[in-house]
């Protein structure tokens, strides 16, 4: 019996052979044997209000006051966020401001650093 190769996106040894397809049960990730080399494909491009990409631990600046749900105050323009995280999903960066904590922002309100 042949050794079934590990899922390329969650490393799951649980795979199994649908065709020419490999499926994880895990992660529901299916692939080919051709598209292994391809890494990153499921990769997230996130640009900024200028257009720059922007990566996972990029520092980013605010470019207007957002009002924050549950908060009396808002975010200001020109608070420096460091160290965001890119996410699937409408507010696509995951971060931590200092003062308001962990927050979800959306790439069109900022500007990398």
């Amino acid at each position: 019996m042949t050794s079934l190769p590990n899922c390329p996106k969650c490393n799951s040894e649980y795979t199994y052979e649908d065709g020419d397809v490999f499926i994880c049960p895990e992660c529901a990730n299916e692939w080919t044997l051709d598209s292994t080399s391809n890494e990153n494909v499921d990769a997230i491009i996130v640009k900024d209000s200028n257009g720059n990409i922007l990566n996972d631990g990029d520092s980013v600046t605010i470019i207007k006051d957002l009002k924050v749900k549950g908060s009396s105050t808002p975010l200001k323009q020109g608070t420096k966020v460091k160290g965001i995280r890119l996410v699937e999903g409408d507010h696509n960066i995951d971060c931590k401001i200092n003062g308001f904590g962990a927050m979800k922002l959306k790439s069109e309100f900022v500007k990398k650093i």
